[in-house]
């Protein structure tokens, strides 16, 4: 048998580029003569925007200095041992890019057993051991506090979490074995579980406090300091730590069987992280924490080999780093200040996006539209959301005020925008009224200003062709609800210039949005993959398939919601308009379904009602069963699958073909942060590409192996 201290030089000889994390130790008296103490800090010497991690080396660190720890222990020198991090940062879990160059299964076992080694010595030894949770922990930071005897909290702390399974792991290092006989199964698997696969929802330090993770909580200015006058007061008896009894009959059963619900809801069994994680709760249930550690190891080496964890990290990647620095954006430098933004038009749209220029940029905002009852009605909107947001604590009073002041609607545009540095219009969906818009505001904004324009699907090049200025006209496409979907296709025209381009990219990182660099292409991205993956489902409906299993055929696919579903809240007749417009560039791809535009036509909101009797759950609307007519094409859901993939890999294809945009790894960034695509499937092209279906379809994979892949 290897030891502990083998197995993780072994480990690190595999990661040579390890940023690597030191465990410090220090001694000094506790308050109140309660003894002397032992105080190791994780630190990896950087400042917080690169918090701490736990790769083989650093876990090796940490085990040295459990060593003194341990001897200082057993000798009588030392009454407890507490771990901290540094400033803002408790520690964020193991370092995944250590994970991803792991080619074999029993390297990857030797990273769960490695963890459990370590992290396990400190329920160990013979003094109490206590977790200041002073910063952001997640992962095996949360962990190996899990392992010591006490744990307190700071109020400050942003974000708590065991994110593991949205990654496609199980918390390998402890999480589901202590957790849920620390707090409860029903509790754990609401952290463990629930919040993962809800996008990775972070706690805060009172929310960490309250479920019973940790048994104290400190203002955050001199938590420490709080912290160890507590440790004195427990070492002292002064305080004793009660903690509730678990209960182990029905009530764990039910927690792991609603687990499973939420699981199902969230992947249908397309990812097997949650289940993974949801067996070794159910087997935690008798307390036996060794069982536990050995099946979350054996868990982890299995997922760690497996397909959709290469998957999550590639597309955690994408987001943290790609989306950070967008692909083919002009140099920063050339862009121009925006101190005032103009909107042309006060509907929903057009309202969200002054609300988020607002709130953003903090400069003015000017509506404009067609009547005054429009106009105030957009300003009242945004008057509107402020209110709830001061309602909510989220602004205070002050800040309420002055972002009302800074938002006004006007009917004239030469008032509206005679200063406006970006102009974006949301305007209807027509290319004549956009363009008949864009004459207008061009004749009044000053001559650096940008126009922006937020189309879903028409031709940027089109709508600036018969303007002056076509050089500083953008596609600025935001998806629906602005709010919270991340993503901002940002679309050169043929006449875009560089400095608009970075103005552009400069707006968007300061809206906080995830920008993608697109050409001037029918559709750009996103609704260009949409389309084409929902118009193969309604062939397939058109030709004969019953609309169940259609709709079941993608299930695998585990998507946030079914085609049909999706359609309802895009609308049909968008859904249609969009695939109207594909079909006039690509006729031989994108068809336009008789039936989709009976739907329409009939004023039907989508294809399904939704009645208390059955729960809510989506049943075919018998009007609008009574319009379809299908031919008499009946496929499985396998081969509709295949049918579907097919046409989505096609025009992946297609799209890098045409340089729509730079690389595969940008369409999947546009397909995680502007369709909720899951982290699991990387966006689509690993999915494609594991599954077979890009060599079947193209010859070729769109990822080189060992990118979003075990490596070769």
């Amino acid at each position: 048998m290897s030891t502990t201290a083998e197995l993780l030089k072994g480990a690190a000889e595999l990661f040579p580029d390890e940023v690597v994390t030191s465990a410090h130790v220090r001694h000094f008296e506790l308050p109140a003569g309660a003894g002397r103490f032992a105080l190791i800090t994780l630190d990896n010497g950087f400042d917080h925007t690169k918090p701490t991690t736990f790769g083989p080396q650093s876990l090796a660190n940490l085990n040295t200095a459990i060593d003194q720890v341990e001897a200082e222990a057993a000798n009588g020198e030392i009454v407890g041992v507490g771990i901290t991090g540094k400033p803002f940062i408790f520690a964020v879990g193991a370092d995944l890019k250590g994970v991803e160059l792991l080619k074999k299964h029993d390297e990857a076992l030797a990273i769960g057993k490695g963890g459990h080694d370590v992290f396990k010595r400190l329920s160990a030894l013979a003094v109490p051991t206590f977790a200041y949770y002073n910063g952001a922990a997640m992962g095996g930071g949360v962990e190996v506090g899990l392992h010591c005897t006490y744990r307190t909290v700071s109020k400050a702390l942003p974000a708590f979490s065991l994110p593991e399974v949205f990654l496609g792991l199980v918390p390998g290092w402890g999480g589901c074995a202590i957790l849920p006989n620390l707090i409860g199964a029903e509790k754990a698997v609401s952290v463990i579980i629930e919040n993962s696969l809800n996008q990775n929802r972070q706690l805060k330090g009172k929310q960490v406090f309250e479920l019973g993770i940790a048994d104290a909580l400190f203002e955050g200015a001199d938590f420490l300091e709080q912290s160890l006058l507590w440790t004195a007061s427990v070492l002292k008896g002064d305080v004793s730590v009660d903690r509730p009894e678990i209960d182990r009959g029905e009530a764990w059963d039910q927690a792991v069987a609603k687990g499973r619900l939420v699981a199902d809801s969230k992947v249908h069994g397309a990812a097997p992280a949650a289940y993974r994680a949801l067996d070794i709760i159910e087997a935690a249930k008798d307390g036996d924490l060794q069982k536990g550690f050995d099946a979350e190891d054996q868990a982890l080496a299995d997922l760690i080999m497996g397909g959709e964890l290469r998957s999550g990290i590639y597309a955690f990647n994408l987001v943290q780093k790609r989306g950070k620095r967008p692909a083919g954006a002009p140099d920063k430098s050339l862009a121009r200040p925006v101190t005032k933004v103009g909107v042309v038009g006060a509907g929903l749209m057009a309202s969200q996006l002054a609300l988020l220029f607002l709130r953003r940029l903090e400069v003015p905002v000017v509506l404009t539209d067609i009547d005054q009852e429009r106009v105030d009605k957009g300003v009242g909107y945004v008057h509107g959301e402020i209110e709830k947001l001061l309602g909510k604590g989220r602004i205070n009073q002050d800040k309420a005020n002055r972002l009302k002041g800074l938002v006004s609607g006007v009917l004239d545009k030469a008032e509206g925008f005679a200063d406006a540095d970006f102009i974006i219009e949301a305007v209807f969906e027509e290319m004549s009224v956009k363009q008949k818009v864009f004459a207008e505001v061009e004749a009044v904004a000053p001559a650096h200003a940008i126009l922006a324009t937020n189309t879903s699907s028409l031709s940027v090049s089109e709508m600036a062709s018969k303007l002056q200025h076509p050089e500083r006209v953008v596609g600025f496409h935001f998806f629906n609800p602005v709010a919270i979907l991340p993503l901002l296709e940002i679309v050169r025209g043929e006449k875009t210039d560089d400095a608009s381009l970075a103005t552009a990219f400069g707006v968007a990182k300061k809206l906080k949005k995830t920008a993608v660099l697109t050409k001037d292409a029918p559709a750009f991205v996103v609704n260009r993959i949409l389309t084409r993956f929902m118009g193969e489902i309604q062939n397939i409906i058109d030709e004969g398939t019953p609309v169940a299993v259609a709709e079941k055929a993608v299930e695998p696919l585990g998507l946030p919601m079914s085609p049909l579903v999706l359609l309802e809240l895009v609308g049909p007749a968008i859904g249609l308009h969009v695939s109207e417009t594909l079909n006039r560039s690509f006729p031989e791809r994108f068809t336009v379904s008789p039936n989709l535009k009976a739907v329409v036509e009939a004023g039907k909101r989508g294809f399904y009602v939704y009645n208390a009797e059955n729960g809510f759950k989506p049943e075919l609307d018998p009007e609008v069963a009574a319009l379809l007519k299908q031919g008499d094409v009946v496929l499985t859901e396998e081969q509709a699958r295949d049918r579907v993939l097919d046409a989505v890999a096609q025009e992946i294809g297609l799209m890098l073909e045409e340089g729509v945009v730079a690389e595969a790894q940008d369409i999947d960034l546009c397909l995680i942060t502007g369709a909720g695509w899951p982290f699991h499937l990387g966006g689509i092209t690993p999915y494609l590409d594991r599954e077979g279906v890009s060599e079947r379809v193209n010859g070729k994979r769109f990822l080189a192996q060992g990118v979003a892949s075990v490596p070769a």
